[in-house]
């Protein structure tokens, strides 16, 4: 993780995702105020989280082009709680202008999230 992180994900009280060869990975340490009235890690924070960590991974791939999300899906497979919550990416197909990537949030080793998303590279 970097010192100071950038943008939007500063918002949420994450670092920038550690990035290399199509890979990333994101850890962040989850309170309350990124739960949903259910008592679980809001649905829109894993989103941000995984969109932020696939566009790192994408990123590590590219020199002059920036990865912008075209299309987003994410499966929820169990609610989250407040604690360390680790997200990994990795790009999976690589098309002249789009990029596909999938990312996985688990948490005490149990899946959370598995998403899939394709990049445009602009």
């Amino acid at each position: 993780m970097t010192d100071s992180p950038h943008g939007f994900i500063s918002l949420v009280g994450a670092q920038d995702p550690d990035a290399a060869d199509g890979r990333a990975t994101l850890t962040v340490d989850l309170d309350d105020r990124h739960l949903n009235a259910a008592g679980t890690v809001h649905g829109g924070m894993l989103a941000t989280l995984v969109d932020t960590t696939m566009g790192a991974a994408i990123r590590s791939t590219v020199d002059d082009e920036t990865p912008a999300t075209s299309q987003l899906s994410l499966t929820y497979l169990h609610p989250g709680k407040p604690g360390r919550l680790v997200v990994t990416a990795t790009v999976s197909k690589r098309g002249e202008r789009l990029t596909i990537c999938e990312a996985d949030v688990e948490q005490d080793g149990k899946s959370l999230v598995h998403a899939l998303a394709t990049f445009a590279l602009v």
